[in-house]
């Protein structure tokens, strides 16, 4: 449903490859520098400065967004494209890395994360399922699975262990987003969510 990566090179002494990712908003040339606008601005840069400086996709952090100013309000802007003022491709990451971050405000079980929003101490979860429909409802080219990101130093058998929930989680996500609904609580899923 409007993507599609195609491999324009590979190396001959490696697996290293280029391409061209085809997505709703426009052509990414791949390998890419993404730059990071987390609460849906690039600190310092106007969006018509970004895409000067060669930017072909944003990444927002789908936490922070969450947190404030909320998917209610972004979708009812008109999208993280219209809320932006950017129309080219955007990624949101599912926000894992930051509730990681929040080790002594949050509790990983097999459901998915119980965190304490840093700004207030207000409880969240989010699952596989509810962490795909904020990033849908956001309005996002690439969503990213819900993850677990292991700390520095952990043993070999935690790694794993993190490794295999961040597995189970990632089937969660892919049969939540191709579930026959189109629309779920207001969030229109914007293609399929595939993975090799």
């Amino acid at each position: 449903m409007n993507f599609k990566y195609t491999v324009t090179s590979k190396s001959s002494q490696s697996r290293a490859r280029c391409g061209i990712f085809k997505t709703p908003h426009g052509d990414i040339e791949t390998p890419i520098f993404m730059p990071v606008g987390t609460l849906a601005s690039v600190k310092g840069l106007s969006p018509e400065e970004v895409a000067d400086a060669g930017a072909q996709i944003i990444l927002s952090n789908a936490y922070h967004l969450f947190l404030r100013p909320g998917a209610d309000i972004v979708e009812k802007a008109g999208g993280l494209h219209k809320f932006m003022n950017w129309n080219k491709p955007i990624l949101t990451d599912c926000g894992g890395f930051q509730v990681f971050s929040l080790a002594d405000l949050r509790k990983i079980t097999d459901d998915g994360v119980v965190f304490k929003s840093h700004l207030d101490g207000t409880q969240f979860t989010f699952t596989p399922e509810n962490n795909v429909e904020l990033q849908n409802k956001l309005g996002a080219d690439i969503i990213m699975q819900l993850d677990i990101c292991s700390e520095y130093g952990i043993t070999r058998e935690k790694a794993k262990q993190a490794m295999e929930r961040t597995a189970k989680w990632l089937t969660r996500c892919v049969a939540y987003n191709n579930s026959p609904l189109v629309r779920r609580g207001g969030a229109k899923r914007r293609g399929r969510y595939e993975y090799n």
